[in-house]
């Protein structure tokens, strides 16, 4: 078994050059504090109800962590609904960099198929702090005040994902009366998004009802030697946190690594690359990519010493939906998950189950490549009491889903053993 810090030199090639696409989805960098608290605030505010463009209506909310706002958006389905018991919550947590503007297309077709089941639940979707609309007061290139002492990294956003569930999502999902159990969440997340649902769920089973990953990222955080990637950087970090920043953020280099990301060229468009590249444009930036690049691996990977550890520790249902056409994070390894969860090692058996779907003409982001397929998929998964394969068909006679940039055909993948040499090398290398 390799040891964790000699894989870290092993990937850090891997890491640096997969870098530049990850932050290409938007670089609204600042950094975060190390210590972990609760929220000084759990209060909401309402900020604005507005329409995805397909009638969907998304509420703009804000809410503090650590003294800043953070933005965050909710979806009720149903609303309206006779019903007075809501099912529980689902929270989508995004790739790196974008907002939850990424998510608009799977929330707009995710509310249209749970609804057809009379179905009504709340969807949440969070900005991390220093990403989209979440954003240190007063950002001044590392040096203020707000900024002195945060970290950007993957513990940071563990704590502040961990507080709004605890702080916002089940206090306003409390369900009455319905035999007593207790509410959970049902997380999806996509890229990183992936990663840290997984670490959630192996650390905080009390508080998830089941994970969807969409491509997880089973890598993140370097733990670069020289500095704690607390701000402010030194001269050196700085230097090459600003240099880079500066060249990733060019609109032709979004558009290069968008069309990297995504198996259809149609799938994106100006409107994404604005959004990303606004993102960019506060005072933290800078400061921030330099953080995130000296940040470490999660304390809960290190501590267990690889993904591969971290999956064999959740204890809920897992659903995997991944695009074939992903150059990053291969179905390959979607495999390899599967096999390492058939093989779970917990101590007290629960019963869990598993299953991967995979999607054609989809890349690195089935949220918004293929949200009619994953919305589907997802439906029929909250919606189910029983995921083992005898109980839940989640392809009942509908593989095909017209989008308007590709048709996207959904299977099951069952067989998990049929990998080439490369992918093998692949594999082994990042578990």
């Amino acid at each position: 078994m390799i040891s964790w810090r000699v894989r870290e030199v092993i990937l850090a090639f891997f890491v640096l050059n997969a870098l530049e696409w990850t932050l290409v989805f938007g670089m609204s960098f600042s950094g975060m504090r190390q210590q972990h608290s609760k929220l000084a605030s759990s209060s909401t505010d309402v900020l604005n109800g507005v329409s995805d463009g397909s009638g969907t209506i998304i509420q703009s909310k804000s809410w503090k962590y650590l003294s800043h706002q953070i933005a965050y958006e909710q979806v009720k389905v149903g609303e309206g609904h006779t019903a007075e018991v809501k099912s529980e919550p689902v929270l989508i947590l995004n790739g790196f960099g974008v907002g939850s503007f990424h998510q608009h297309r799977l929330k707009d077709r995710l509310v249209r198929e749970l609804s057809v089941n009379d179905d009504t639940r709340n969807i949440y979707g969070i900005d991390y702090l220093g990403q989209g609309n979440s954003w240190p007061t007063d950002c001044n290139d590392g040096n203020s005040e707000n900024e002195r002492g945060l970290c950007y990294s993957i513990d940071t956003w563990f704590d502040q994902v961990i507080s709004f569930i605890e702080e916002v999502v089940l206090p306003e999902n409390v369900r009455m009366g319905l035999n007593g159990e207790t509410i959970k969440c049902h997380l999806v997340g996509n890229s990183v998004g992936g990663h840290l649902a997984t670490i959630i769920a192996s650390e905080r089973p009390d508080l998830v009802r089941s994970i969807s990953l969409l491509n997880a990222t089973p890598v993140w955080g370097l733990g670069l030697p020289g500095w704690n990637a607390q701000l402010p950087p030194p001269v050196f970090p700085r230097a090459i946190g600003r240099f880079l920043f500066d060249q990733i953020r060019d609109y032709d280099t979004i558009n290069l690594y968008l069309a990297q990301a995504y198996s259809q060229r149609g799938a994106f468009d100006d409107d994404l690359v604005s959004k990303i590249r606004s993102c960019t444009e506060g005072q933290g930036g800078h400061a921030a990519f330099a953080s995130i690049v000296w940040s470490s691996p999660s304390s809960a990977l290190q501590r267990v010493g690889s993904f591969s550890s971290l999956l064999r520790r959740v204890s809920c249902d897992v659903l995997l939906l991944f695009g074939d056409d992903d150059d990053w994070c291969k179905p390959a390894y979607a495999k390899h998950m599967m096999k390492v969860l058939e093989e779970r090692d917990l101590k007290v058996p629960t019963g869990s189950t598993q299953r991967y779907f995979a999607l054609t003409n989809t890349g690195h982001c089935p949220n918004h490549e293929a949200p009619q397929a994953v919305a589907h998929a997802l439906s029929k998964w909250f919606l189910a009491e029983d995921r083992g394969k005898g109980h839940l068909f989640i392809i009942d006679g509908e593989t095909a889903f017209n989008e308007e940039w590709a048709n996207i055909d959904m299977r099951e993948v069952e067989n998990f053993d049929d990998l080439t040499l490369s992918d093998k090398l692949m594999v082994k290398m990042l578990a």
